[in-house]
């Protein structure tokens, strides 16, 4: 039976890129909301086997400038707290559940941005989607905030860690995951990200004029091993929908 997902989105470039691929090679129905160009998210959420929620140029914390985040927020809140269904959030997806669950989302001191490694914890043994991994992945990161005090929440574990972030990989009971990296690029994915104003000038900041070059070069050498990750995360959380 095709599984019914819905998608919030915070800009057209930013999908589920490696694993969309992979749930429209298995038939899904997939429902996308463009936040950002003001679609709405349904009123009734019960009929979506799983949520995704994915990055974007804003912060969690931009209410103002972009008052859907609200609506967003509570819409969240409402799938994973009080219907308690599968959510898989990525980078601003991971600090929007971080939130919802009584985290904080700060500055990243340093802005963690490149191919760097991901440290399981001992948690990741135990988990549904993640027990696979090895105890260390590459994985590409992009982003200046990250969440924090989570420890406030009994029912959050920590599942991966890097020496800057320490909710990498989060998740809330048995069924919602924050991941502050991003798992589901492809290919052509810094080239079309490095278009975005705010995301090209985080790369600069963080690593120098012509770091976009070393960038893709450095991603398409781990693509490999990071599509692995994504096969293995899909793989797992589909049982779970």
């Amino acid at each position: 039976m095709s599984k019914n997902i819905i998608i919030l989105q915070h800009i057209p470039i930013e999908t589920p890129g490696y694993i969309l691929d992979l749930m429209e090679t298995d038939k899904f129905n997939i429902t996308t909301i463009e936040l950002d160009q003001g679609e709405k998210i349904p009123d009734n959420l019960s009929s979506y086997d799983a949520m995704f929620c994915m990055g974007g140029p804003m912060d969690t914390w931009m209410e103002e400038t972009y008052p859907w985040l609200i609506e967003e927020k509570n819409k969240i809140k409402e799938y994973v707290i009080n219907l308690k269904k599968p959510y898989l959030g990525f980078c601003l997806g991971c600090q929007l559940l971080g939130e919802v669950l009584g985290g904080q989302v700060v500055k990243s001191n340093p802005p963690e941005i490149g191919i760097l490694e991901i440290n399981m914890t001992k948690n990741k043994n135990f988990d549904k989607l993640f027990s696979e991994y090895p105890e260390k992945i590459k994985a590409l990161q992009w982003h200046s905030y990250e969440v924090i005090e989570l420890e406030k929440n009994k029912d959050v574990k920590i599942l991966a860690s890097s020496p800057t972030t320490k909710y990498q990989i989060f998740k809330y009971m048995e069924h919602a995951y924050g991941i502050q990296f991003h798992i589901e690029i492809k290919a052509d994915t810094v080239s079309q990200w490095s278009c975005v104003p705010e995301y090209e000038k985080a790369l600069e900041d963080s690593l120098g004029k012509g770091a976009l070059k070393i960038f893709d070069q450095n991603a398409k050498i781990n693509m490999k091993s990071m599509n692995t990750s994504a096969k293995i995360l899909y793989k797992n959380f589909k049982k779970i929908i």
